[in-house]
């Protein structure tokens, strides 16, 4: 017996399944499937969901929410957005769509503003506003792109304006002081402590950093270093790919962990038994447990992973890099920037980046380092060093 088909339901060129079906005057339509099941699997959830939703009802904001999931289920972003959307779930999820205002919304921004449930802490501007950002998203998909099976909006009128909390609890950046980056290197454990350094030498975001591979390596021999082309799905922004270049301190901590694991350049031992060989896996963020422990011990209890790209592009306009070269540096956008990295780019890049593998090559130290630095015991200046 031949296997069922659905005129909806076709194969692409990708090779995955794929849903294109007009159902009482409304298209479904979705891709990336591995097998005709899953896809047709899909078709049906979606037609059984579309179905209880009676005829001329207005969604609620829960229903409205699972839609944006499940049509975003490749968003590279989602598990943020979960996150943030099951602290909105509790205030709002129950309400018709066409309730959700500045005023329902009142009860979240101001229980998220206190620390009370669903969130463990207080949360600051930057947070709430991402989480509204994706209520509006919502609002406007309902307005503008669904419809019911009567042909019409799930939202029949443009969504309300949200207003968003200022901005303005964001602290400032943190630059790590050299005695600090050295307290801090100990304090740490191996792993991390190796990704750190690594991090304070080419200033990668924490995604890439955690994800580098091995087959993303180029070795540039008659240059006597590596380059790392990262490509665009783990880039902020995700339009194209980007260049990490080592510098001698990066290079030397990337020798220091080559051949622990065939993928992933940073990885930890799962297994310390005497006696057995370590077993190695990848670490999913260095914003961890030992991390928060060691930067405490180290004095440093409020300095992010993030601060380290900050540190970075500090150090790099203390010693006298101009903007174009830490642009480049640290994956910021300018008009004008080439596509691909020239032989000739990659060596400045890589002559800047020297320049702040110690504190001997600083030209002009930032009052804020000046002030940080009051605050620090003073040790005598020293290169920093690959930790083994």
């Amino acid at each position: 017996m031949g296997r069922p088909t659905n005129p909806g339901i076709y194969r692409g060129k990708d090779d995955c399944w794929h849903v294109d079906k007009v159902v009482r005057g409304h298209r479904f339509r979705h891709g990336g499937e591995a097998s005709y099941s899953a896809a047709q699997g899909w078709l049906e959830q979606e037609l059984t969901r579309r179905q209880a939703l009676p005829r001329g009802a207005v969604p609620t904001f829960d229903q409205a929410a699972a839609r944006y999931v499940q049509e975003h289920e490749k968003k590279i972003s989602l598990e943020l957005d979960l996150h943030l959307l099951k602290l909105v779930m509790p205030f709002i999820g129950t309400l018709p769509i066409d309730q959700v205002h500045n005023e329902t919304l009142k009860g979240f921004v101001h229980a998220m503003q206190a620390g009370l449930p669903p969130a463990t802490k207080p949360l600051k501007a930057k947070s709430i506003r991402l989480a509204l950002g994706i209520v509006v998203r919502i609002l406007n998909l309902a307005a503008r792109a669904w419809r019911g099976e009567d042909g019409k909006p799930w939202l029949p009128h443009a969504p309300p304006l949200i207003q968003l909390p200022p901005h303005d609890d964001e602290r400032e950046p943190l630059q790590l002081t050299w005695p600090g980056q050295r307290t801090l290197l100990r304090e740490l454990p191996a792993h991390l402590a190796r990704m750190a350094l690594f991090d304070l030498n080419t200033g990668l975001r924490d995604e890439p950093l955690c994800r580098l591979r091995w087959e993303w390596e180029v070795r540039l021999a008659e240059l006597g270093f590596s380059v790392f082309v990262v490509p665009k799905r783990y880039v902020k922004g995700r339009k194209r790919d980007r260049v990490v270049v080592c510098n001698s301190v990066a290079q030397s901590v990337i020798e220091a962990v080559r051949g622990q694991h065939p993928d992933f350049v940073f990885v930890y031992s799962a297994i310390r038994k005497e006696g057995k060989a370590p077993r190695y896996r990848p670490i999913d963020t260095m914003h961890n447990t030992a991390w928060q422990n060691g930067r405490e011990r180290a004095g440093w209890p409020d300095y992010r992973v993030h601060d380290m790209r900050h540190t970075v592009g500090m150090r790099l306009r203390e010693a006298g890099v101009i903007e174009e070269t830490r642009d480049d540096i640290l994956w910021h956008k300018r008009p004008g920037m080439p596509a691909h990295y020239s032989v000739a780019q990659v060596q400045e890049i890589r002559a800047a980046l020297e320049l702040i593998t110690s504190e001997r090559h600083v030209n002009n130290v930032s009052l804020a380092s000046l002030i940080r630095g009051q605050r620090v015991p003073a040790e005598v200046p020293t290169p920093n060093k690959a930790v083994a």
